[in-house]
This record gives C-alpha cells, structure tokens and sequence, in this order.
C-alpha cells in the first residue's frame, strides 16, 4: 500500500511550493513520494524544480483531471445562481475551477495521501494522520468547524434540512489539509451526490470557496467516517496550525503551541503576491515571516534576500496620499 502526499500548484506559487517541499524534505525524509497536481497549465518552474528532486512527480493523468472539472461543473450548475453571479463579477464558468483539482487525489497513483495546499509548511511527523486511516476514511486536523461561514451558506433555509445544526458546528473542516483514500469517491458515490445536488442541495454550498464547500459536502453527505484532531486530542497535545494565530513560539525554525509542535502552519490568506514580492527583497512583515524564509532557502540560503527598506505590514492601511487619491477617484499604480 503506497502512502503519498499531494500538493496543489503552479509557477504562481512557485516560493511557496519550494518552501513546502524543503519542509517535507527535512521533516518527513523522504518517508513519502510526493506528487503535485497542476492547479492549471502555467508550470515552467515548477518542471524546472521537480527535476531537482527525486521523489516529487507531477500528476499528469488528463482523463482524472478532466473527471473531476466535470464534477465540479455538473455540481456548480445545479446551483440556483452560482454561474450567474460569477459571470457578472467577470467569471467564465467555475470560479476557481483549478482549486477543484486538488479532488484528483481521490483517483491518483497513492492508496492512502495526504493532500496539502501550497501555502503550507510541514514542521512534524504526519505518521500519525496516516495511522488514523486505519480507522477513518478521512481525516483532518483545523478549526474550521467553528466558522461555518466560510463553508456553506448559512443563510439558505435548506442547510439544516441538508444537515443537522449540530453536524454543520462539528463536521466541517478547511480543504488545506486532508488525509484519505484512493476510490473513497467512486462513480456511483458522485453520481449519488449530483442526483441530491440537483434536488435542491446546491443550494446550500458557498460560493466564494467552491472547491471547500463542495469537499465537505460531499464528505458529509455520502457519510464518510471522518476524524479531526482538533476534536480529539487532548488540551495537553492540540495545536493550532493557522497563520492568524499570533501565540506560536517559535524555536530552532519551528513552531509550538503551548509546549506543543505544530504539524504544520498554513498561511491561510496570505496572497502569493506577497511570497513572491518578499522573495523579490521587498521588506514587507508578516507572521513567521522568519520561518517560511528558512524554508524557501534552505537550499540555496545565498539567494536568501537581504533587506535594506523600512520593513512594512503587509496589512498596513494606504498612507494619507493614498487616501487622497482613492477618493478623488485616482488609480494608484504599485
């Protein structure tokens, strides 16, 4: 039985996907293959990085990809307006569609992955996720379940009927990081899924984070055993693994929460811009700004840049003349 890691990616968040691999690299040694599925065509430097290592592949099986872009379609137009809406903000078809990709997991060469989001880094073992799918069809380890808000529409009458309140406050999950296995989604099982869809079901997914909303329903509604960590260990031993969380203590290029090391620290909503924009020597501040450096230059440190501006936030409001000219109605050129 082969255990993978996947990771979704293109030359867009290219500092991001070294920084992950060289994580993995120290962290997991080479325990697992690793495999990333094209977020879409633009993949230069990504080719040019995976010939450098020998244990990373990038999944190049069209009929999979092609499946699931179906999928996500076929699912999106059952929506009552998802397609509309999206057209109107400048959208041709599937907002996003390349984030549903990373569902080609399900199909792909590894029985038993791990799926990770670019903006990811790994700190620990992840033995012990894998473990658990002895145990568990899917398994996860975040905080999601207490934001529903950014899963599904939590203004459509149709939720509860769709799930209980009590499962949509304890089942759902963030798609940055999730562990599972080869067929769990099969033909008949999203044949199932679209037929409820279609029934009225669409109604009930969020469609700023389409790939998330239809991940956890599809888990939720085909009643996949699922497990998170976050639910499960002990005060003692759980961790958060969110960029937004401003505890963390960080020693030797780690992290710890409370004594505990992170298994991982995902940058959740941090623009690839500005990993890029950092990587070109801008001085710009961020959490664990020190870590994810480390990382991306581990082996080439180098090329580590050195900065010399004033270090601003990358959250700091526009100066006084910005203003100005965001009021007058002037185009600010960056």
């Amino acid at each position: 039985m082969t255990n993978g890691i996947y990771i979704l990616a293109n030359d867009v968040v290219y500092d991001q996907l070294v920084a992950l691999l060289n994580s993995i690299e120290v962290h997991l040694r080479g325990a697992y293959p690793v495999c990333i599925l094209p977020y879409d065509d633009r993949l230069e430097r990504v080719k040019e990085e995976v010939k450098k290592r020998s244990n990373v592949e990038i999944f190049a099986d069209t009929p999979v990809i092609e499946l699931w872009e179906k999928f996500a379609f076929d699912a999106w137009q059952a929506h009552p307006s998802a397609f509309k809406i999206w057209s109107e903000q400048g959208t041709s078809g599937v907002y996003r569609m390349g984030m549903h990709r990373r569902f080609c997991a399900f199909d792909g060469p590894f029985d038993r992955f791990i799926y990770l989001d670019a903006d990811i880094l790994v700190l620990n073992s992840v033995e012990y996720i894998f473990q658990q799918l002895n145990n568990n069809d899917f398994v996860v380890y975040d905080f999601q379940y207490k934001d529903p808000a950014h899963v599904y529409n939590i203004n459509s009458k149709a939720l509860y009927n769709v799930f209980p309140q009590t499962c949509v406050q304890s089942e759902i999950f963030c798609a940055g990081m999730y562990a599972s296995k080869k067929g769990l989604l099969d033909a008949e099982k999203r044949n199932y899924l679209l037929s409820q869809l279609r029934q009225g079901d669409a109604e009930v997914l969020y469609m700023n984070a389409p790939d998330q909303s239809v991940l956890n329903y599809m888990i939720m509604r085909a009643g996949i055993s699922t497990w998170n960590f976050a639910r499960h260990l002990g005060e003692d031993k759980v961790t958060g693994c969110c960029v937004t969380s401003p505890h963390f203590e960080e020693r030797d290029n780690l992290l710890y929460d409370k004594q505990s090391r992170l298994t991982y620290l995902h940058y959740i909503g941090l623009s690839s811009k500005l990993f890029t924009d950092i990587c070109a020597g801008e001085n710009i501040g961020f959490p664990y700004r020190d870590i994810f450096l480390h990382y991306r230059y581990l082996n080439e440190p180098s090329r580590r840049p050195i900065f010399s501006t004033k270090l601003k936030a990358y959250n700091a409001p526009p100066s006084f003349a910005t203003r100005v000219l965001q009021k007058l109605g002037m185009k600010i050129e960056v």
